[in-house]
């Protein structure tokens, strides 16, 4: 009964996959093309928790405030706050890789590109508002659904989970405290400039760390052919979000 109920619980461990490249700049096009796919079901997530309109994860909400003070899309937002942090990698000495690069690229496009395919629900009844609830947890399903697939591949933390680890190596400092103190910042700033906080970043705060367990769980599930995994809590680079 034990091993029945840990099979159905979220994986703390990132999968050694068959796919998984072994340098973070040179990879197979198999394993390009998953990083791409992962990318974009994550930006699709992204972009379903902002047309719902219940409020966003705290880099969204910082590239959807960006958008009230400047006129850009929010796909553009995402992308210079991706480079901004990168820049920010430098006094750290942090190593980028190839999914370094596509993290900054491919969800901030398909982010937007997402965001014009979608339905943007109005109205306040309470079938509008579950519809919109729906949208919240589909986005977060997405989120780790792509982030299981990105993760496998190897290729270098996001702009995000680099600086987040970055400072970590160099002040010793615990990396979720580290992540915390981040994402409070970002989301005070976010909130500050207009961006969209509400049940949707609570639900997201709540849920994104499960989502990528059950993604990682997925995806592993689906790679016969891999069969060691990595602990995240002993891993240098704990790349838990893209």
């Amino acid at each position: 009964m034990r091993a029945r109920w840990a099979s159905l619980a979220p994986s703390h461990t990132v999968p050694m996959t068959s796919w998984r490249s072994t340098s973070r700049w040179r990879t197979r096009p198999s394993t390009f093309l998953l990083l791409v796919i992962g990318l974009w079901l994550f930006g699709a997530g992204e972009a379903l928790l902002v047309s719902a309109g219940l409020g966003n994860g705290p880099w969204t909400v910082l590239a959807q405030g960006v958008t009230t003070k400047l006129p850009i899309s929010i796909g553009l937002a995402t992308f210079l706050i991706s480079v901004t942090v990168l820049l920010l990698w430098i006094p750290l000495r942090e190593r980028p890789g190839l999914g370094t690069i596509m993290n900054a690229i491919v969800i901030a496009l398909s982010l937007q590109v997402m965001l014009l395919v979608l339905p943007e629900p109005t109205g306040d009844s309470i079938g509008m508002l579950a519809v919109r609830l729906l949208m919240v947890l589909a986005g977060i399903a997405l989120i780790g659904l792509g982030s299981g697939l990105y993760l496998t591949t190897g290729l270098g933390p996001g702009p995000r989970d680099g600086w987040m680890t970055g400072i970590h190596d160099r002040t010793g400092w615990p990396v979720s405290r580290v992540r915390l103190g981040i994402e409070a910042v970002v989301l005070i700033l976010g909130w500050l400039l207009g961006g969209t906080v509400g049940i949707g970043t609570v639900l997201f705060a709540l849920l994104v760390g499960p989502s990528v367990g059950y993604g990682l769980r997925v995806i592993a599930g689906l790679d016969p052919r891999g069969s060691r995994s990595r602990d995240i809590a002993d891993d240098a680079h704990p790349e838990l979000e893209a």
